[in-house]
């Protein structure tokens, strides 16, 4: 059998061609309901909560409402002034630039970082277990620490970050990464990867155990190389479990808040506004309530379609469009 032949088998195995399935045996219909009734109650109570929470989210971005009591705002006439200035905002569209920049990148880094250590720890190597619980660490750092610590690390004066870069001769200026407009988004940026990372190791790691070594073995013996075998089997194989950890990641990049806010507040000149940043600003800093409740409906549409899209691709259950 040649290269190719165990390359396209190998491959069959991950585009679901393996034959008819048996019928899946469903659970009784008494134990059905018992299930049933024992999570409706929390199932009830989080809907309930979500469902005011959005129907109040709503009322207000169709009102003209500052902060007040429920009733006040309530009480106020409906309208769609809010939605005419959101939209028509620069500022808008800019902090959701601002969020996508940030999302990509604080996506793609940590997915890479995390890749390249999954690979690593699934070796066999003296310490496997300490090396693993290391590698967990930045998950576990409370997101205001991990801030504060690289705030302090990438400072202009006195910053370990700037002394390692003139050691090496790459910078001859003190550089002001969180005050820059041209760079703050790429400091707000690093430590979250940082922190993302362990997320990715995690989920890529389990994957790659979740692989059969027969493959590789059989791969191997045909003559495929290392890069043959990561692009015919290890990429395939781990399609669902990157398409998941790249979903959750997106969503939650695109909502994070705690290192913005508490590196930079969404300056210098709004370099690291995200929406969320300014969803904030607009409630708590300008105190327009109908503003910020109007961005976070808008937002919430934008992430309902990207994830509607995500999830398209996850169904597939491959990587094929972008390999």
């Amino acid at each position: 059998m040649t290269t190719s032949d165990t390359l396209t088998r190998v491959r069959g195995l991950h585009t679901g061609d393996r034959g008819p399935r048996a019928p899946r045996k469903r659970a009784p219909r008494r134990s059905r309901i018992t299930a049933a009734a024992y999570i409706a109650p929390s199932m009830i109570a989080v809907g309930g909560s979500l469902v005011f929470a959005l129907v109040l989210l709503v009322g207000m971005s169709l009102r003209d409402v500052s902060l007040g009591r429920l009733s006040a705002i309530f009480a106020a006439p409906l309208t769609l002034t809010n939605y005419v200035e959101v939209l028509g905002d620069p500022a808008t569209w800019r902090s959701f630039l601002v969020s996508l920049i940030y999302t990509v990148g604080s996506t793609l880094l940590p997915f890479i970082g995390g890749l390249m250590i999954a690979l690593l720890l699934n070796q066999r190597m003296p310490g496997q277990r300490l090396l693993r619980t290391l590698a967990l660490v930045p998950w576990a750092v409370p997101s205001v620490t991990a801030t504060v610590a690289f705030v302090w690390m990438m400072q202009p004066t006195y910053g370990v970050w700037n002394y390692l870069l003139r050691s090496v001769g790459l910078i001859d200026t003190d550089v002001n990464w969180f005050g820059d407009p041209n760079l703050a988004l790429l400091a707000v940026i690093i430590p979250t990867s940082w922190k993302a990372i362990p997320f990715f190791t995690l989920m890529l790691l389990a994957g790659l155990q979740s692989l059969s070594r027969e493959q590789y073995e059989a791969a191997e013996v045909d003559g495929a190389g290392r890069l043959a075998r990561f692009r015919w089997i290890t990429l395939p194989g781990l399609a669902p479990f990157i398409l998941v950890a790249l979903l959750f990641s997106a969503m939650h990049s695109f909502r994070e808040f705690d290192f913005i806010y508490a590196s930079t507040q969404g300056g210098p000149d709004g370099a690291t506004e995200t929406a969320a940043v300014r969803i904030y600003n607009q409630a708590f800093e300008s105190f327009d309530l109908g503003n910020a409740a109007t961005l976070g409906i808008v937002t919430f549409v934008l992430v309902a379609v990207l994830v509607a899209l995500l999830f398209r691709r996850l169904n597939k259950g491959s990587l094929e469009g972008f390999l």
